[in-house]
């Protein structure tokens, strides 16, 4: 196994994994983002996302995808959006070395918290998580306006 930091040529074997995951998260239709838009907004002048990529003779098995955030309790913060293995790659420790790169990330960049979401329905990546020494904040919730929501707002709400 190899890691490294993602280049645009690799952007198809992501979004490949992106797609397997909203699969696996029983999302199969929400992922509308492009390769086109993975380039454009992973390597353009200013960057918006970053992506450690995991590989296993020749091929894109995993990835890392984050992000900065800034928080105004703690300052720079890493947003971990998505860690996928391919499901083939499940327990060879694949997982395990993506989510040390990000820690190890977080460490280099001074950040003072590393987040991301997991659904409350995914026992294993919560324990592991845990164990790691990861809190899991089950008293706070998601929120999120989608783009139909967004709509919605300008249109009646802003008037």
């Amino acid at each position: 196994m190899n890691i490294r930091r993602g280049n645009p040529q690799d952007m198809p074997a992501v979004l490949g994994l992106i797609q397997e995951l909203a699969d696996f998260e029983k999302e199969p239709d929400a992922v509308l983002v492009t390769v086109d838009d993975l380039i454009r907004d992973g390597f353009g002048p200013v960057p918006l996302f970053h992506v450690f990529v995991a590989e296993a003779d020749n091929e894109i098995v995993g990835i890392a995808l984050y992000y900065y955030r800034y928080s105004t309790w703690k300052g720079k913060t890493i947003h971990l959006e998505d860690l996928v293995v391919k499901d083939k790659m499940r327990g060879t420790g694949l997982g395990y070395a993506l989510y040390s790169e990000i820690i190890k990330q977080g460490k280099k960049d001074q950040v003072r918290r590393v987040e991301w979401n997991v659904l409350d329905w995914n026992t294993p990546a919560i324990e592991f998580y845990e164990k790691s020494g990861a809190k899991v904040l089950r008293d706070w919730d998601v929120v999120q306006m989608d783009e139909a929501g967004i709509n919605h707002f300008v249109e009646n709400k802003l008037k």
